[in-house]
């Protein structure tokens, strides 16, 4: 079994004044857009577009990690998602996503996790398939673009042995996203590995207004400026 988790619990201090997880991109909550990816739910938008518009789902359940207060209106905006719901939510909150991940593992009930960031609206549900049997036998599979960028935040891990390594980053006082993973037997996908399946596009983040504003063109683009639903 392998479990889904978005990590919505940041403060969107680049975004302004609201929370970009329920922030609507093309009249959609951005969070919602990743939950329907993940769950193979009317979303024909590349990359991926024939497993994220009506395929399998990739996972067998969606763990949320937010802050309390983020709760009801995530709650709302996933309201009717066709995968079963669990939710992590951070009894400290401002710990940063190691903290998100860390409470993401310890609310699933899958063996494994896929980790997806609830500002990545294009994420590749085939891609994340993939990475989900890479991680057969080990305990997480980081993808790397570029050579250079390890793609924490939308990865697959071992739900036991990356909780467990998250907390000992916590617990030493280390909290950058990469802090755990030093304690992992891991595989990294490179660069190529990661064009032959997918496109870099499935790891744009909208951290911006302007950042919006572009997810808004590009969906009109892939669309043909119909209707993104």
């Amino acid at each position: 079994m392998t479990s889904g988790a978005i990590l919505a619990g940041g403060r969107s201090t680049r975004f302004g004044d609201r929370d970009k997880a329920v922030a609507p991109l093309a009249g959609v909550p951005m969070v919602r857009r990743v939950a329907d990816r993940l769950a193979g739910a009317d979303d024909p938008v590349p990359p991926g577009a024939d497993r994220a518009s009506g395929g399998d789902p990739v996972v067998d359940e969606l763990v949320v990690n937010c802050r309390p207060d983020q709760r009801d209106a995530i709650d709302d905006a996933l309201d009717g998602l066709s995968l079963p719901l669990r939710w992590a939510v951070d009894d400290e909150p401002d710990l940063g996503p190691v903290a998100g991940i860390r409470n993401a593992c310890r609310a699933a009930a899958g063996e494994y996790v896929a980790v997806v960031a609830c500002d990545m609206p294009f994420v590749d549900p085939g891609f994340l398939a993939g990475l989900a049997e890479d991680a057969a036998g080990r305990e997480a599979v980081i993808p790397r673009l570029d050579d250079r960028w390890l793609q924490t935040t939308q990865a697959v891990y071992h739900a036991e042995a990356t909780g467990a390594a998250c907390e000992r980053a916590l617990a030493r006082g280390d909290r950058k996203v990469v802090a755990p993973l030093d304690d992992l037997d891991r595989v990294v996908v490179g660069d190529a590995a990661i064009r032959e399946r997918t496109t870099e596009q499935t790891f744009t983040n909208v951290n911006t207004q302007t950042e919006l504003a572009e997810a808004e063109t590009a969906l009109a683009a892939a669309l043909g400026d119909a209707d993104p639903r």
